[in-house]
């Protein structure tokens, strides 16, 4: 006869490293990013500021990266957020082309009291856990994001595969 604990575990979904990573970031965010949206922020707003108490003066092209943001979609909430006031943009004064986003009064003030609400919050959240195994989860996950950001190094991602079949035949050349 079989337990309901040897279902769970025969079960894919609950036990899949990937869900259970995205269920876990889903339940941890949810209490935070409600409380950053009382600021009046969106949650990308929320880690371009927090990138930027960090890195002031990012490239956008190192914001997406640690704001997990695709780049386009970057670019647009920037100028949002330039136009409210909480961050400026610059160019780069050694190759103009760039540009690099820069926390205002108004946005490092917002940041650096949401950085301190997110401090507090994290030390909630690893506080239910038993002895050191919240600061053990935490260098577990640094490990793995550096290793696999070394794999994708090392190795170029596949072709995504084109749905109408179109595009196939590509040459070198257009893919530069």
């Amino acid at each position: 006869m079989s337990t309901k604990d040897d279902d769970q575990q025969a079960l894919f979904v609950p036990n899949y490293l990937l869900y259970l990573l995205a269920a876990a970031s889903e339940a941890a965010s949810a209490r935070f990013h409600a409380h950053v949206r009382t600021h009046g922020l969106r949650v990308p707003e929320w880690r371009v500021l927090a990138c930027l108490t960090d890195w002031d003066g990012s490239m956008v092209t190192e914001l997406a990266r640690y704001a997990m943001i695709e780049q386009s979609r970057l670019t647009k909430i920037i100028i949002q957020m330039d136009k409210r006031g909480l961050v400026s943009r610059r160019s780069d004064p050694e190759d103009g082309r760039r540009v690099r986003v820069f926390l205002t009064d108004e946005g490092r003030t917002m940041a650096e009291r949401l950085v301190a609400d997110a401090k507090a919050n994290e030390r909630d959240l690893l506080n239910a856990f038993r002895d050191n195994t919240g600061k053990e989860i935490k260098q577990t996950l640094r490990t793995m994001i550096e290793r696999l950001e070394a794999e994708a190094v090392a190795r170029p991602a596949p072709e995504e595969p084109s749905r109408t079949g179109a595009g196939k035949a590509r040459s070198k050349k257009t893919e530069t």
